[in-house]
């Protein structure tokens, strides 16, 4: 066995690329997908929840509830609570996901483990 490496005489071909699959990717802009990361998501559990309890949250709560999301995720909050006047969602800033919802006269008498902050909104 020689311990030389030895070189190839054929170039390695390169993948063929589909024009197509290219130009549909570059479609995409960079602040659509900073949009859609900042979207809050609901966990299938959270959706239930919210249905099973008639909890409405109007689009505008859920607009400035992604901008606290996201400051909290800024000074480092994973996991918290989150009160409106008339719910409590138990929210991942982490994923930007709402893992749970309850009533806010509900909530008054749990107790929440597992948080490291608390987002008040209660206009």
């Amino acid at each position: 066995m020689e311990p030389r490496i030895h070189q190839l005489h054929q170039p390695m071909p390169l993948p063929k690329v589909n024009k197509q699959q290219t130009s549909n990717t570059s479609s995409i802009s960079f602040k659509d997908v900073l949009a859609d990361a900042r979207q809050v998501k609901l966990s299938k559990h959270a959706g239930e929840r919210l249905q099973q309890r008639n909890i409405a949250i109007s689009q505008a709560q859920w607009d400035r509830l992604s901008d606290k999301m996201q400051e909290a995720k800024q000074k480092g909050i994973t996991d918290s609570l989150v009160l409106l006047p008339d719910a409590a969602l138990l929210v991942s800033t982490k994923n930007n996901t709402v893992i749970t919802a309850m009533n806010r006269n509900e909530a008054s008498s749990k107790i929440f483990s597992n948080i490291n902050g608390t987002i008040l909104m209660d206009d």
